[in-house]
């Protein structure tokens, strides 16, 4: 079936839904008349809130109402002791520490929409969460990196090792879903977007570049840029014949580049003689057409491409499914069973991005040009992605492997 194409009009008019679902929601939150949030200050922090943001506000906010009233205690105005509690339990369950300060974010968010004091600036809340930080450390679970080539020393010239994008890209065949998720990993990988705004890419978002086999990818949006300044990727030679070739097989000219596609595989049918066919009923009325000879039918796969783009939920699940795909074609020979598995697990949305960030490290790209390609405000987060690499191919690497 079908999905309704996805334009700018729709994302507003949810946004505007999910804030009048909000605004409801916190008036039961706040319990007491008066004390929610002014509905036009709700609508313009909806307007100004990225919606994956929004979500993550909603979310939080539920879930820390739920355990006040499991307490008997309010969630607005809620005591700081309240909170510093929550924070504990939820670090029990398992809340990494950037979790637990987008909690408390999240309910300093709450306090004052609603035109309160923030209660989680008391400084018992403050050293509940230095507190966690200083005993479990804040490293944060990293995406296992999908390199061009695998985990090599020269992504350019060495030959692929473990999980890598050439074998996956090369495992693909034609049908209709390989030419989707062939388009969608090359682009993934050359240009490092995100899952949102990966699926946000549509067709007029493609332009020219001076060099004739490759183009350039405008990127109206991202993670860090919420005010739509926009941005320019580059697309290889690669991607530029993997999209036209997707675009081309799914008939599309317009629109959402990566969407769902709908696969529906028929059995074969054999051939019945007139008056010999298995469908032959009684339902009150004669039908002659029933004890008509039939033709024998092969099996077939039908395809279906959908209008809308793809859930950014959707791209994890892909990219594993891929590689599965290509582990079976016995494209990660280097690889037994029971390591693929636990590798592909570690996968994610985010892999393409961290993995292309570690070959232009290994190629030597330096950081300011990284942090332009992949569109990075700040220098912490490629050189948290490549500290692996910095500490083997740095100066201790360089130094330490040449003695005895």
């Amino acid at each position: 079936m079908a999905m309704a194409p996805e334009t700018a009009l729709d994302d507003d008019d949810k946004q505007t839904g999910e804030a009048l679902a909000l605004s409801r929601e916190l008036a039961l939150v706040a319990r007491q008349p008066g004390t929610g949030p002014s509905p036009d200050l709700l609508a313009t922090y909806a307007r100004a809130a990225a919606p994956n943001t929004l979500r993550a506000f909603r979310s939080d906010v539920m879930a820390f109402d739920l355990w006040c009233r499991g307490r008997g205690e309010k969630a607005v105005p809620a005591t700081p002791q309240a909170i510093a509690d929550w924070l504990t339990v939820r670090a029990g369950e398992g809340a990494a520490p950037a979790s637990l300060s987008r909690y408390k974010a999240s309910v300093a968010r709450l306090h004052r929409l609603c035109g309160l004091a923030d209660p989680t600036a008391d400084e018992l809340v403050r050293l509940t969460l230095a507190a966690h930080r200083r005993e479990n450390g804040i490293t944060q679970k990293q995406a296992r990196p999908l390199r061009f080539r695998g985990a090599v020393k020269d992504p350019l010239a060495d030959s692929p090792r473990g999980l890598n994008v050439k074998a996956v890209l090369a495992s693909l065949g034609e049908s209709l879903t390989d030419l989707r998720d062939k388009a969608l990993l090359s682009l993934a990988y050359d240009t490092g977007l995100r899952a949102s705004e990966l699926v946000a890419v549509r067709v007029d978002d493609v332009g020219e570049a001076i060099d004739v086999d490759a183009r350039l990818l405008r990127v109206l949006r991202s993670k860090g840029d919420q005010e739509g300044e926009g941005a320019t990727a580059y697309l290889s030679p690669r991607t530029v014949r993997a999209l036209a070739d997707w675009l081309q097989a799914a008939g599309m000219g317009e629109g959402p580049v990566f969407r769902r596609v709908i696969v529906r595989r028929y059995a074969a049918k054999p051939a019945c003689k007139a008056g010999n066919c298995a469908n032959r009923g009684w339902n009150a009325r004669w039908e002659p057409e029933r004890f008509a000879a039939k033709a024998a039918m092969g099996a077939r796969v039908e395809y279906n491409v959908g209008e809308g783009a793809l859930h950014p939920g959707s791209v994890t699940p892909l990219l594993r499914a891929m590689l599965r795909r290509a582990f079976e074609a016995g494209a990660f020979a280097d690889l037994d069973a029971t390591t693929f598995e636990k590798q592909v697990h570690e996968v994610s949305a985010h892999s393409t991005r961290v993995g292309v960030n570690q070959d232009y490290f290994a190629a030597g790209e330096d950081l300011a040009g990284i942090m332009d390609a992949l569109r990075w405000k700040s220098p912490r987060m490629p050189l948290l992605y490549n500290r692996n690499l910095a500490a083997e191919q740095g100066a201790a690497g360089r130094l330490l492997k040449r003695m005895n």
